[in-house]
């Protein structure tokens, strides 16, 4: 068992609170197969056009004029974006343009009834008990804002956004940098010390304990085998006991 005194749970999506195997072989594959022609269809709406720019500057570029060798929108730079979409999957890239866009898709699927999301069995009883504990939940996912409401709001056990106090993405930085979670820890209110990080993934764990936060491994079926480094691990939420909140957590 692992005992935590703090007032704050900070999770992970991916190989943590949902399988790999769902995010990567069904939403991932729909975001894919999806992407021309949902960016056809929606080729001037703002939001649209916004995540296309925002790809541009990934790359380094001042606009998705300057990014896209063929003028916008044409069936030639839908061709074009859509391989650069791909290509950037397929290097599993974790850019705020490329996620952005993906959420607007996701939106769609999940709307549409095409998308639901999956959870292993122990969270949503989680949530549940740290819930009735006073304890803040937020999420911290690779996976734009939007994408993150989507998938908690429309799970197989329906809508769980009420569980949590709020979502973060990489526009608050990368999820193996140690500002990161200082700048989570003091958007949150809640000091370093009394915040709980639960991660599938080693390299982030430790980006968050050189600020003071407390972290676990998630052992999860499907996860990659990882050295523990010296972090608290469990392979279910079951194995984390938590004291009552204490006023003193807070900032």
């Amino acid at each position: 068992m692992i005992a935590f005194d703090g007032s704050m749970v900070l999770l992970d999506v991916e190989g943590t609170v949902s399988p790999l195997s769902y995010v990567h072989d069904v939403m991932f594959p729909y975001a894919r197969t999806e992407a021309r022609a949902f960016i056809q269809a929606h080729a001037d709406r703002a939001d649209v056009i916004s995540a296309l720019n925002q790809m541009a500057a990934d790359a380094g570029l001042s606009s998705l004029a300057e990014w896209c060798p063929s003028s916008y929108p044409s069936e030639a730079a839908f061709d074009w974006i859509t391989n650069e979409i791909h290509a950037l999957m397929d290097a599993d890239a974790k850019i705020t343009g490329l996620k952005q866009l993906q959420g607007l898709i996701w939106k769609q699927g999940f709307h549409g009834g095409h998308l639901r999301s999956t959870l292993f069995p122990d969270v949503v009883k989680a949530f549940e008990q740290w819930s009735k504990r006073g304890l803040q939940m937020r999420i911290y996912s690779s996976g734009s804002v939007q994408a993150q409401r989507l998938f908690f709001g429309h799970s197989e056990y329906g809508d769980l956004t009420h569980y949590h106090s709020g979502y973060y993405d990489t526009t608050i930085g990368g999820k193996r940098v140690t500002k990161s979670y200082s700048a989570i820890a003091l958007d949150s209110g809640v000091s370093p010390s009394s915040i709980l990080f639960l991660s599938d993934v080693v390299e982030e764990l430790d980006a968050a304990r050189e600020c003071g936060i407390k972290t676990c491994l998630v052992i999860r079926p499907g996860n990659t085998e990882a050295a523990e480094n010296g972090h608290q691990k469990c392979n279910s939420f079951d194995e984390i006991t938590f004291s009552d909140v204490k006023a003193d957590d807070l900032l």
